[in-house]
């Protein structure tokens, strides 16, 4: 039930993406030069922090967000300064989708992805908390989805 549900996320999350980046464009909002430059950077930027993310997991790295058996704890790196970077990264760029998009149904499928991954990181850190006893003390330093923001009490 619980790898289903995992993957069932992972699925719903892929489909939120794929709508930002496919659904017809609208004209909610001018799409200027300005606007374009900002969704561009947001989605590089979203990328990036992904990317890091990713690269930084190694060993611990996996589509689901269910950890992986015995895989260390991944403070260092992108890490250090925030829990979910690759959830960081997937929001930022589909801000950016979602800027350039233009329509309210861009809007919609973003709110959702957040939704989602909110929820998703949630049920992973309780997993994580569950697994790796320090968890509760970096959290309590880190941010989830922005430095310094979203860190435990």
């Amino acid at each position: 039930m619980k790898r289903a549900l995992a993957r069932g996320l992972v699925a719903l999350q892929f489909v939120l993406l794929g709508a930002l980046a496919f659904l017809p464009h609208g004209q909610v909002w001018l799409v200027g030069g300005g606007m374009v430059a900002v969704a561009s950077l947001l989605s590089l930027l979203g990328a990036t922090v992904a990317v890091l993310g990713v690269l930084g997991l190694g060993p611990a790295l996996t589509a689901s967000p269910i950890p992986k058996e015995n895989a260390p704890l991944v403070t260092g790196g992108v890490y250090g300064l925030v829990r979910s970077p690759i959830y960081t990264g997937l929001m930022a760029g589909g801000l950016g989708l979602m800027l350039f998009g233009a329509s309210v149904w861009h809007v919609v499928a973003w709110v959702a992805l957040v939704i989602l991954l909110a929820a998703k990181t949630r049920w992973e850190e309780r997993m994580l908390a569950a697994e790796h006893p320090d968890y509760g003390a970096y959290g309590a330093r880190v941010g989830r989805f922005l430095p310094g923001i979203g860190c435990f009490r």
